[in-house]
């Protein structure tokens, strides 16, 4: 198995979660703790009100079986490609309102670059290869499916 430079991947990815329930900070910062990081990074994604100009009432996600497994494949990659401690991913579905969090991701390592280096390949990976899709609901009442992330 390939390791990071700071321990095996599989030790490396603490938390991986799809979930209908709200996602925390608290706890993706938590999970990425480590006495060797000198840099935290982390990316919430929230509901935004607006989306290419058209107002946004709701987004409902949902998930294929795989999501889980492909997330893990997602993390552990990015592990293995970086010198990170630490690497957390949690990611919602149901529906969500305006203002609430959608995915959120952690990275620790040594230093600052590295962290947020290895977190934003994280999120870029998750969505261009994890199976979710995002429905969006606008105010004027249509609806559209956007592919994965």
């Amino acid at each position: 198995m390939a390791s990071s430079s700071t321990g095996p991947v599989a030790d490396v990815v603490r938390l991986l979660d799809v979930r209908e329930t709200p996602l925390s900070v608290d706890e993706v910062l938590a999970a990425i703790a480590d006495p060797r990081a000198g840099g935290l990074a982390l990316f919430v994604g929230v509901v935004r009100e607006e989306d290419g100009g058209r107002g946004v009432t709701e987004l409902g996600y949902e998930a294929h079986p795989a999501a889980i497994e492909e997330l893990r494949q997602v993390a552990s990659a990015v592990a293995a490609a970086h010198p990170v401690c630490a690497v957390a991913a949690v990611h919602r579905v149901g529906d969500l309102a305006v203002g609430e969090a959608a995915v959120i991701v952690g990275v620790a390592a040594p230093h600052r670059g590295e962290a947020f280096d290895a977190c934003r390949q994280l999120i870029d990976d998750l969505k261009a290869q994890v199976p979710l899709w995002k429905h969006q609901r606008f105010t004027d009442g249509s609806a559209e499916w956007v592919g994965a992330g």
